[in-house]
């Protein structure tokens, strides 16, 4: 069964990037996306989402809320915040969640290591 990524930005642009960054390293992954945190819950509630690629700064409900939801309902996604508000406060509430800080632009570089840490384990759990 392939792996599902779920890539949650408001901006479409922002979306395509990462997909295309996190193409660079798994091409084999399916690729989901969500313009909001309510549409990324529905699409969670819906469907088998493997890891989560979340922005930090969306309307209503920011990145950081929306990884506290999912790390509560799965504890051993993976997942990574990215934002280019790079403010140690933000990346230790991201730590906090036991998620990944990613630097704004997304670049395949940048995202790299979340995605191998992320196919690593979901290897190890036998997804």
């Amino acid at each position: 069964m392939p792996v599902t990524v779920l890539v949650v930005d408001d901006s479409k642009l922002a979306r395509i990037v990462a997909g295309k960054a996190i193409a660079a390293h798994q091409p084999d992954w399916l690729r989901v996306e969500a313009s909001s945190a309510a549409e990324a819950i529905d699409i969670v509630e819906g469907q088998t989402i493997d890891v989560a690629v979340l922005d930090f700064n969306m309307p209503e409900k920011d990145g950081l809320a929306l990884a506290a939801e999912l790390r509560a309902a799965h504890p051993h996604m993976p997942i990574a915040v990215i934002t280019a508000n790079i403010q140690d406060e933000i990346i230790a509430a991201v730590r906090a969640l036991n998620a990944t800080f990613v630097g704004k632009p997304v670049t395949e570089d940048a995202i790299g290591p979340f995605i191998a840490g992320a196919a690593l384990r979901l290897r190890k759990s036998g997804v």
